[in-house]
């Protein structure tokens, strides 16, 4: 198989959240990424979420040969074969729908494809993975995911707890995600997910984005053999058609924004810790290191027609699934 970012290879990425311009839409064609699900809110309300909308209308118009908005699988095709790079644009917290479960509808018809139940603490939808107790899935949580899943915008369940996760999926009438994260085993932090999870999640034809965000892989010195063999591992678990990549990358933004993405509005602008964006395994120090995945996908012994499917293949399959309403022969 080629590693050239101009072969055939579709290569899609669940997660990333960057400063966008046009140097960062530059990096992700020398990526040869053909697909990003990008985030457009952690904690933004209803009205702050239709200005990054259209912002981002913007972008598409100005920035029209490099990108382009996709709101089906079709649309991720057509982006290849234009050479540009199609967003799915994507909620990192259910912040914008105001607990309100017709505003899913809204904004699906804005382009919206994604959303998370929740972004580390509780929310009226469910518990998230940093709240001491889980308080589950929640009545409106309940609710607000047959909306999702009847308009067609994909349950993520990348920051919720344990319960809330396991919850949500046997809930949902269609596959969910958890866009952005890797097994517990491999490194044990919260966001991370237990093997219950990942087993339940591919049970009902899930799917998992590997990040590749320091904190979730234990830190810059992992090598790409270590990250690629536990891919592996975890296709053992899940099956070959569960995985993917969700790399996490955050491009461009200063460390007060870092604050502000963990605690919201929970925490003043003059309270709590002030960290710094980790360092990157530089293997994977921007986008356009995706070729390295691939390289490293066959090092750890996967054969062509499983990177494939690892790079982007599974991704696309699911938003084809996903994007738009439910056919009648859908089932998770």
């Amino acid at each position: 198989m080629s590693r050239d970012p101009d072969a055939s290879l579709i290569v899609i990425d669940g997660l990333q959240y960057s400063n966008w311009d046009r140097p960062l839409f530059e990096e992700l064609r020398a990526g040869g990424i053909t697909a990003v699900h990008a985030t457009i809110a952690y904690w933004e309300n209803a009205a702050e979420t239709l200005r990054t909308i259209a912002a981002w209308r913007r972008r598409f118009r100005q920035h029209g040969d490099l990108i382009r908005p996709a709101l089906t699988g079709e649309d991720i095709r057509a982006a290849k074969r234009a050479g540009r790079t199609a967003i799915v644009l994507g909620f990192q917290n259910c912040t914008p729908i105001e607990g309100d479960p017709a505003l899913v509808e809204l904004f699906h018809g804005l382009g919206v494809r994604l959303m998370q139940l929740t972004y580390n603490h509780q929310t009226l939808l469910g518990g998230g993975c940093y709240e001491p107790v889980d308080s589950g899935l929640t009545r409106l949580g309940r609710e607000v995911v047959a909306e999702m899943n009847r308009v067609g915008m994909i349950v993520d369940l990348s920051h919720s707890g344990e319960r809330t996760t396991l919850e949500a999926i046997e809930t949902s009438a269609r596959p969910v995600v958890i866009s952005h994260a890797n097994p517990a085993w491999f490194h044990d932090v919260p966001r991370n997910k237990s093997d219950a999870v990942l087993k339940a999640l591919a049970a009902r034809g899930g799917l998992l984005g590997f990040s590749i965000y320091p904190l979730h892989i234990g830190g810059a010195d992992r090598t790409r053999r270590q990250f690629c063999d536990m891919i592996r591992r975890t296709v053992d678990l899940m099956g070959i058609d569960h995985v993917g990549f969700g790399t996490d990358s955050v491009r461009g933004w200063p460390d007060e924004v870092l604050s502000w993405m963990r605690a919201g509005r929970q925490v003043g602008p003059d309270e709590g810790e002030r960290p710094s964006w980790p360092r990157w395994p530089d293997w994977f120090a921007t986008p356009a290191d995706f070729p390295n995945l691939a390289d490293g996908l066959a090092e750890s012994g996967f054969d062509d027609a499983e990177i494939a499917k690892i790079m982007g293949g599974n991704w696309l399959r699911l938003f084809d699934q996903g994007f738009g309403p439910p056919a009648a022969t859908d089932s998770p």
